[in-house]
């Protein structure tokens, strides 16, 4: 049986794990062949573990046992250039582009006063520019092949404050932003834009020296750390729950919806 996503091709960023990996595999499940593009190698100041050249062949594997194609590179979004030209080449190889997603991102938790101008400076490189980046090396190819769909990956703090992260907060405010201006003007190519606004996930973002950061910025305003308690009985979602979500958006079921922010966060966004 034909998947939802039979003949269509994806390009992701962030694709060498965690919710990348989760998009790149469900997408091909359903039909797609995939371009991967991930930075495979250390990001700035981020206390969690980074992604590496193996992680993203892994990723290019499970595609594989997919029985869809993938072109699997390392690149950054932060290079217009360089992912246009990893973007074309994936054209080139596997026929068109119908669906982009702008996955790739980073999560520094500082108390506001910890800030410091390297760290709001990346987060806005990354996770504003290099999601507008991506949009800039793909909206083309949908144009000429006359439309799709373009998913924004925000955050629950896209919609509410993440607290003891006013970089990553303002990024993701920036991005649920983005996702409505392009909206209005790629709508008249058939292209519509969406954002999926996840809470916690269960991924590496976790690892590394993450939670410690975390509880010491906490530790400035404890009552502050209440915010975003889920309604639901689990701590996180997979990556899986969240590939589901980018999966209908890009799917045909979606046909008709743009410029929505969809939020997978178990109630987060309103406690």
């Amino acid at each position: 049986m034909a998947g939802r996503l039979a003949g269509k091709v994806a390009f992701i960023t962030g694709a060498a794990r965690g919710q990348g990996r989760a998009h790149a595999v469900t997408m091909a499940r359903e039909g797609a062949d995939i371009i991967a593009l991930d930075l495979a190698g250390p990001l700035p100041g981020v206390p969690y573990d980074s992604a590496t050249p193996a992680d993203l062949e892994e990723t290019a594997k499970l595609v594989e046992e997919q029985g869809r194609t993938i072109v699997a590179r390392q690149g950054d979004v932060r290079d217009l250039e360089g992912i246009t030209a990893i973007v074309a080449e994936g054209v080139s190889t596997l026929g068109r582009l119908d669906v982009a997603v702008a996955n790739a991102g980073i999560c520094i938790p500082s108390a506001w006063d910890a800030v410091t101008p390297t760290i709001f400076k990346d987060h806005l490189d990354i996770n504003v520019t290099g999601v507008w980046n991506t949009v800039m090396a793909s909206a083309p190819h949908l144009v000429t092949g006359g439309g799709g769909s373009v998913i924004l990956i925000s955050s629950y703090a896209g919609k509410k404050v993440q607290p003891f992260m006013v970089p990553y907060t303002t990024s993701k405010h920036a991005v649920t932003g983005m996702t409505r201006a392009l909206a209005a003007e790629l709508g008249r190519h058939r292209i519509r834009v969406n954002s999926v606004h996840p809470g916690a996930v269960n991924t590496l973002m976790g690892s590394g020296n993450m939670r410690e950061r975390l509880e010491a910025a906490a530790a400035t305003n404890p009552p502050l750390a209440q915010m975003g308690t889920r309604f639901m009985n689990d701590d996180s979602a997979t990556p899986e729950q969240i590939a589901d979500a980018v999966l209908f958006l890009a799917s045909d079921e979606s046909v008709y919806i743009t410029s929505e922010h969809l939020s997978v966060d178990g109630g987060a966004q309103y406690f």
